[in-house]
């Protein structure tokens, strides 16, 4: 559900029309849902009451924007974070520094040292020499960095396979046959508080089956360790749910989830720790794009809109299916190819689709875009970087601003040597 709707025969988020955005902030431009981020926030996490002891970490790289943050923060929820920038959002939103997880196969020595000085709760290690080298920093700091071991299952998710993370090949975790030895290694080390396991396969997962095939084999991981004498208090289970793209989709529901965990994870007396990201974002936002010309074309008219590929890159990267309306429907349709404007053929959004019937200069959106799609942003052809505006209920304001191509240009430098 979302808070994107029509009224009296114009598109609305909660109360505000979305033209009346495109006026006074121009287009393209992301438009969020206050209410849909609470929604949304609030029903997975009641998913997930009956479980005990939760922790519940928002993945900051679905929408990292800190009014975003803020608000999610507000409804308890704590950061999954995979940078040291990461990091920074999360504390400038006030989000408790001892409910910051710091995850990503590539932290740095700098990122390790920041998060024990910031004082975070918890670091997923990915291999080992990371966790001898967070024990060696802490330990020279006088103090101890809490961790947990992420394992790869070798469990296919069964979603597009650049999103895909817990196939032995993927670049994440370490091979589940070899944790027990390294987590008794790492365990020993001073500086290291080794406390759990984490585990993350994929996200859009759209089937449970694939989760709950890991899930067992992390609980035989848990009893393994508990038998070679560690103490396991901590299971991170990461994210992945997925949320419908186009009508028809269907997807486990946040309940659906819980009840699959309370059965998968029976027993275990640990606390069970969540990253999800997609599921509370990605249906809270859209992409407010104007249409700038209907090109005939040879099979199907190519409707340009002045968003691109630079704007939401999730068509161009992994052909994604986000819905086009008008913002102004009349009830009648065409089918079209919808592009962008950036000099590229992969700047194409949809191919032979019907669509709301739309006219030069008319409005429309793209839905299902509160997810990956500003975080991952561009400047590609010195296009300017798309804004973002949160609704709440009849008011609206900027939460990130245009950044001009002129100011882009104003940041960049030429040599001594190829001045005239």
């Amino acid at each position: 559900m979302d808070h994107f709707t029509l009224i009296d025969g114009a598109l609305h988020a909660e109360q505000v029309p979305l033209a009346r955005i495109a006026d006074e902030v121009g287009s393209p431009v992301y438009v969020y849902s206050a209410a849909t981020f609470r929604r949304h926030a609030r029903v997975f996490r009641d998913a997930l009451l009956p479980l005990g002891r939760v922790h519940l970490a928002y993945a900051i790289k679905a929408n990292p924007n800190v009014a975003v943050l803020r608000l999610l923060a507000d409804e308890g929820y704590g950061a999954d974070v995979v940078s040291g920038g990461e990091m920074a959002r999360a504390l400038a939103a006030g989000m408790p520094v001892s409910e910051i997880v710091f995850s990503g196969v590539g932290k740095t020595r700098d990122e390790l040292a920041r998060g024990l000085d910031a004082g975070i709760g918890q670091f997923n290690l990915e291999l080992e020499e990371e966790g001898r080298v967070l024990a060696e920093i802490a330990a020279a700091k006088g103090m101890t960095a809490h961790a947990v071991l992420r394992v790869n299952p070798d469990v296919d998710a069964g979603t597009h396979a650049k999103i895909s993370t817990g196939r032995k090949e993927n670049k994440f975790g370490v091979p589940i046959d070899r944790a027990p030895a390294m987590f008794d290694r790492l365990a020993r080390l001073p500086g290291l508080d080794l406390r759990g396991v984490a585990i993350h396969i994929g996200s859009q997962l759209g089937d449970l089956a694939p989760l709950e095939a890991a899930y067992a084999r992390i609980g035989e991981l848990v009893a393994a360790l508990r038998a070679a004498g560690h103490t396991i208090s901590r299971v991170d289970l990461g994210g992945g749910l997925g949320v419908p793209y186009k009508q028809g989709d269907v997807m486990p529901s946040p309940a659906e989830y819980g009840a699959m965990i309370a059965r998968a994870t029976k027993g275990w007396d640990v606390e069970l720790m969540f990253e999800p990201g997609r599921v509370i974002a990605g249906n809270a936002g859209v992409l407010l794009t104007r249409v700038i010309w209907v090109k005939p074309g040879v099979t199907h008219p190519y409707v340009i809109v002045d968003a691109a590929m630079n704007d939401l890159a999730r068509p161009a990267l992994y052909d994604a299916w986000h819905d086009f309306a008008a913002v102004h429907p009349t009830g009648e349709t065409m089918v079209a190819n919808i592009a962008g404007p950036v000099c590229e053929t992969g700047d194409t959004f949809a191919m032979g689709r019907t669509i709301d019937k739309v006219a030069s200069g008319d409005l429309a959106i793209f839905r299902t875009a509160g997810a990956y799609g500003a975080t991952m942003a561009s400047t590609y052809n010195s296009r300017a970087l798309v804004p973002e505006v949160l609704v709440d209920g009849d008011r609206f304001a900027v939460v990130a601003d245009r950044i001009a191509a002129e100011t882009i240009l104003a940041a960049e430098r030429v040599p001594e040597w190829l001045t005239r």
